[in-house]
């Protein structure tokens, strides 16, 4: 199954496709640096990486199932926050993709704009709008700003601006297997970073689409887009959010064939690509269409695209 999670920056920029009717328009890693956020130590140890369920898309590669082994690291509690963020771009002036380019996907139901804002609408995903002016400031389109939204995860961001944020910051972006480790909680072979089934005493865990996607959301978990970024309950390391809010960059180059060559200790990824790992699904996740908020579940994309539901989240 193709990526349909996320827009590439290439269709962002140019897709020629007609605005749907449907559309509703409504206005390093090394200690030190500046990162002030909560970093929970991840022990070391060994788990067993991959799809135990055999759920994921075929052309995703979350098989075969192979050990891992891990040196102990830190990892944030929660994906980077835009007030985390603000403090960076505010000490070191960076511009990010999205600004640089002056345009971001942002998701039809969330935007707040003019309708002459929207640019196009990449015909792969049409529940994207190209919005002139969607930035990290502005995460719904150029009419919207981050007012209550300073513990929300920063959007809109490139694998590009993560690397600049861990450099001011003196983190680095997690691997994918230590990401999935980390997610794991210390619960082996499970569906979820609570278990395998996804309500407990009928209550959400994370935030994904409820209802029938694109078209209906009844927001049973109380929102529509991003929540704030330590919303539910942290899972066995402490950490917020390993399912669902937004997807998180992590260091790796993706290849759907990598683990079946994958070494077993502290593998590093593929040594060369085209698009940098994603993981941990978004607010826009729904099991009819995209089941990718699973704890083995890979995304990817290119290094330089943004959207409204792609942050990311340091360790060190």
């Amino acid at each position: 199954m193709a990526n349909c999670c996320t827009p590439e920056g290439a269709e962002t920029l140019d897709s020629g496709a007609p605005l749907p009717e449907t559309t509703v328009v409504r206005g390093d890693g090394a200690p030190g640096g500046h990162y002030a956020g909560d970093l929970r130590p991840i022990p070391s140890g060994s788990f067993v990486m991959g799809d135990h369920f055999d759920e994921g898309y075929p052309a995703d590669g979350e098989t075969p199932l192979h050990q891992v082994q891990l040196d102990e690291f830190q990892m944030a509690a929660t994906s980077v926050t835009n007030q985390e963020f603000a403090a960076f771009v505010e000490a070191t002036g960076y511009r990010t993709t999205a600004e640089e380019q002056g345009v971001s996907a942002v998701f039809y139901a969330a935007f707040r704009g003019r309708r002459e804002d929207i640019l196009s609408v990449p015909a792969r995903v049409p529940w994207w709008l190209a919005v002139r002016g969607a930035d990290w400031r502005h995460p719904d389109g150029p009419a919207s700003s981050l007012a209550g939204r300073a513990d929300h995860p920063v959007i809109h961001v490139s694998w590009d601006d993560a690397q600049a944020f861990c450099a001011w910051s003196g983190t680095r972006l997690p691997t994918e297997a230590e990401w999935e480790y980390a997610a794991r909680g210390g619960l082996a072979g499970r569906r979820y970073a609570w278990g395998d089934e996804l309500l407990v005493d009928g209550a959400w865990n994370c935030n994904i689409w409820q209802g029938r996607f694109p078209e209906e959301n009844s927001a049973e978990d109380g929102y529509l887009t991003t929540a704030p970024a330590a919303s539910y309950q942290p899972n066995g390391f402490g950490l917020h959010q390993m399912a669902g809010n937004v997807w998180e960059w992590c260091q790796d180059w993706f290849d759907p064939g990598y683990y079946a060559r994958s070494p077993e200790l502290n593998p590093q990824g593929a040594d060369a690509g085209v698009r940098r790992v994603m993981r941990g699904g978004s607010y826009l996740c729904h099991d009819s269409y995209c089941n990718r908020y699973r704890v083995a579940a890979r995304n990817s994309n290119t290094p330089d695209s943004s959207s409204g539901n792609i942050g990311f989240r340091v360790v060190r």
